[in-house]
């Protein structure tokens, strides 16, 4: 059974805009998916769908089977942590400590227990020798760092990052990538959205692409963004090593390492 689950959803803002339509999604833990589409596709409609943010018009969504229109936002974000693409939407405590501990302290954990997730999710992210300073004395890129240990030291089972990848640097990148890789191991289920298409090829098992107000496919990356038709549809790019593969004439072609076997495997028949 699917640990999170959309079932023929549809939410319509109060302003009569609809969203999305008929969304049916299942995510099941210990899985990293990519969410990907141009804006107004409807990808933040549903991870805020996801968390209890937004409630759907019509239709469901089931945590661990059951369903939660009868949870409050603060009990299901015990569940589903989201994570803000803008972390000054989020940070409001005088030092990055007591941002970090905001969360497990409101659980009534311990103080050995708070100080123990706090040094975990800091470390996780980077964040272990800078946990006396004010959140604002760190640029904006590492302060999405501590929204990040913010709801990883809540530990819930699933985690939502919208555009973690914005206004990050190659070193901040390969830092995210290997916390995605970290807590797919622990069994966490990550969902984020993203317009970083390396990012998406490099990091994820599977994609998701929303076009329309629908989810339009889902699928390995190699799947996805070799389906030209649907990115066409989509009004998405491939990453720039398909495209260079393409140039080169090769297809299926993912990875730079996807490349050199290809040029390595013609060289052989040649």
């Amino acid at each position: 059974m699917p640990y999170l689950s959309l079932k023929n959803v549809d939410y319509t803002y109060p302003n009569g805009h609809e969203a999305v339509h008929n969304v049916n999604l299942d995510f099941d833990t210990g899985e990293s998916v990519a969410i990907i589409g141009q804006n107004g596709a409807g990808k933040t409609t549903t991870v805020k769908l996801l968390n209890g943010l937004l409630r759907p018009t019509n239709g469901q969504v089931l945590l661990n089977g059951s369903k939660t229109e009868k949870l409050t936002t603060a009990e299901i974000s015990q569940y589903v942590g989201y994570v803000f693409q803008n972390p000054d939407e989020q940070i409001f405590q005088a030092s990055i400590y007591n941002e970090i501990a905001f969360g497990p302290k409101n659980q009534k954990l311990s103080k050995e227990k708070v100080d123990q997730r706090v040094q975990n999710a800091a470390e996780l992210c980077g964040l272990q020798d800078s946990l006396q300073e004010h959140p604002y004395n760190l640029p904006y890129s590492k302060r999405k760092f501590i929204t990040i240990a913010a709801v990883i030291a809540m530990d819930p089972q699933v985690i939502i990052l919208d555009e973690p990848t914005a206004g990050q640097d190659r070193k901040s990148i390969e830092l995210l990538g290997k916390i995605i890789l970290q807590l797919t191991q622990e069994n966490k289920t990550i969902i984020t959205i993203t317009h970083d298409m390396e990012f998406v090829a490099s990091q994820f098992k599977r994609v998701i692409v929303f076009a329309e107000k629908e989810q339009r496919k889902g699928g390995t990356p190699k799947e996805i963004f070799w389906d030209e038709e649907l990115l066409s549809f989509s009004h998405l790019k491939q990453p720039y090593i398909c495209q260079l593969a393409k140039l080169l004439g090769y297809t299926g072609v993912l990875t730079i390492e996807d490349l050199l076997e290809a040029t390595q495997n013609e060289t052989i028949m040649d």
